[in-house]
Protein backbone atom coordinates (compact mmCIF):
# COMPACT_ATOMS: atom_id res chain seq x y z
CA UNK A 1 0.00 0.00 0.00
CA UNK A 2 1.06 3.48 -1.01
CA UNK A 3 0.73 5.94 1.76
CA UNK A 4 2.61 9.34 2.81
CA UNK A 5 5.42 7.27 4.60
CA UNK A 6 6.86 5.91 1.35
CA UNK A 7 6.33 9.24 -0.02
CA UNK A 8 8.72 10.75 2.65
CA UNK A 9 11.08 7.73 1.76
CA UNK A 10 10.90 8.09 -1.81
CA UNK A 11 11.79 12.09 -1.10
CA UNK A 12 14.56 11.53 1.26
CA UNK A 13 16.04 8.75 -1.13
CA UNK A 14 16.09 11.62 -4.20
CA UNK A 15 17.25 13.77 -2.31
CA UNK A 16 20.09 11.43 -0.79
CA UNK A 17 21.14 10.49 -4.41
CA UNK A 18 21.46 13.87 -5.37
CA UNK A 19 23.60 14.82 -3.00
CA UNK A 20 26.13 12.05 -3.20
CA UNK A 21 26.55 12.62 -6.89
CA UNK A 22 30.37 13.05 -7.64
CA UNK A 23 30.49 16.41 -9.24
CA UNK A 24 34.36 14.93 -11.03
CA UNK A 25 33.36 10.75 -11.32
CA UNK A 26 30.01 11.58 -12.58
CA UNK A 27 28.31 15.32 -13.27
CA UNK A 28 31.43 16.88 -15.10
CA UNK A 29 31.56 13.66 -17.42
CA UNK A 30 27.94 14.22 -18.92
CA UNK A 31 28.34 18.18 -18.74
CA UNK A 32 26.91 19.22 -15.72
CA UNK A 33 29.31 20.21 -13.77
CA UNK A 34 29.11 23.90 -11.78
CA UNK A 35 32.60 23.95 -13.45
CA UNK A 36 31.36 23.69 -17.11
CA UNK A 37 28.46 26.28 -16.43
CA UNK A 38 27.86 27.15 -19.76
CA UNK A 39 31.41 29.29 -19.76
CA UNK A 40 30.15 31.31 -16.71
CA UNK A 41 33.04 31.18 -14.68
CA UNK A 42 33.09 34.64 -12.95
CA UNK A 43 31.76 35.49 -10.19
CA UNK A 44 29.14 38.72 -11.50
CA UNK A 45 27.75 35.72 -13.78
CA UNK A 46 27.13 33.23 -11.35
CA UNK A 47 25.52 36.43 -9.17
CA UNK A 48 23.64 37.15 -12.04
CA UNK A 49 22.32 33.40 -12.71
CA UNK A 50 21.41 33.53 -8.43
CA UNK A 51 19.65 36.71 -8.80
CA UNK A 52 17.51 35.60 -11.51
CA UNK A 53 15.57 32.75 -9.80
CA UNK A 54 13.17 30.14 -12.11
CA UNK A 55 11.71 32.56 -14.57
CA UNK A 56 13.28 31.73 -17.68
CA UNK A 57 12.91 35.39 -19.27
CA UNK A 58 17.07 36.14 -18.92
CA UNK A 59 18.14 33.71 -21.50
CA UNK A 60 19.09 30.91 -18.88
CA UNK A 61 18.62 27.16 -19.70
CA UNK A 62 16.92 24.82 -18.20
CA UNK A 63 20.05 22.76 -18.30
CA UNK A 64 21.67 25.41 -15.70
CA UNK A 65 19.14 25.39 -13.18
CA UNK A 66 19.23 21.83 -12.84
CA UNK A 67 22.95 22.40 -12.26
CA UNK A 68 22.44 24.95 -10.15
CA UNK A 69 19.47 23.11 -7.88
CA UNK A 70 21.95 19.98 -7.72
CA UNK A 71 24.57 22.48 -6.01
CA UNK A 72 22.53 23.83 -4.03
CA UNK A 73 20.94 20.75 -2.59
CA UNK A 74 24.97 19.04 -2.10
CA UNK A 75 25.85 22.74 -0.36
CA UNK A 76 22.41 23.64 1.69
CA UNK A 77 21.35 19.86 2.91
CA UNK A 78 24.57 17.91 3.80
CA UNK A 79 23.90 18.49 7.51
CA UNK A 80 20.19 18.14 7.92
CA UNK A 81 20.16 15.15 5.66
CA UNK A 82 22.86 13.06 8.34
CA UNK A 83 20.24 14.35 11.00
CA UNK A 84 16.96 12.98 9.05
CA UNK A 85 19.13 10.03 7.67
CA UNK A 86 19.73 9.73 11.60
CA UNK A 87 16.45 9.84 12.27
CA UNK A 88 14.86 7.36 9.58
CA UNK A 89 17.36 4.73 10.56
CA UNK A 90 16.86 4.42 14.22
CA UNK A 91 12.68 4.97 13.38
CA UNK A 92 13.17 2.30 11.76
CA UNK A 93 15.56 0.03 13.98
CA UNK A 94 12.67 0.41 17.13
CA UNK A 95 9.70 0.21 14.93
CA UNK A 96 10.69 -1.86 12.06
Amino acid sequence: MFGLGKLLYIVILTINGIAVLSEDRFLNRIGWGSSLNNGNTNAANQYQQFNTGFDNNDGTSVKTKIVNLIGAIRTLLRIPLIAVNIAVIAYEIVFG
